[in-house]
């Protein structure tokens, strides 16, 4: 039996009416370029090593009444209301944001073009 972990998040698999579309959206948000696009599937690969790809594909059946999970993007301090504004820009909506929740994080909750809930979050630098 190993000691260590080896398992690491690859892709986040998103269900969209119109894939490219979408994935177009989440390229210009995260940086680089949609991959293996065709009309059922599109791929937006790992920025960067360790990062995560994404996976676009199109909608089965009806959207879910409630959505139990969604991303949470990191930023810089201090940054986080440039890239909100940013992501609305791109097409995003804004739906939230929590502030003085907690002392550790401060986010803004938004949706992608498609409804689907994504997180903008800030962690105050340590002393």
């Amino acid at each position: 039996m190993s000691t260590g972990v080896a398992i690491t998040l690859g892709a986040v698999n998103v269900e969209a009416d119109v894939p490219r579309t979408l994935a177009a959206f989440w390229a210009e948000l995260l940086g680089g370029a949609v991959e293996g696009d065709s009309d059922e599937f599109v791929f937006l690969p790992a920025r960067e090593p360790g990062g995560f790809a994404m996976f676009f594909q199109r909608r089965t059946g009806p959207r879910p009444d409630r959505q139990t999970q969604h991303l949470d993007l990191t930023v810089p301090w201090g940054t986080r209301e440039a890239e909100v504004r940013r992501a609305v820009g791109l097409g995003a909506t804004p739906r939230w944001e929590v502030l003085d929740e907690v002392p550790w994080v401060q986010w803004s909750t938004l949706t992608d073009p498609e409804g689907n809930l994504f997180c903008i979050a800030e962690h105050p630098p340590t002393s």
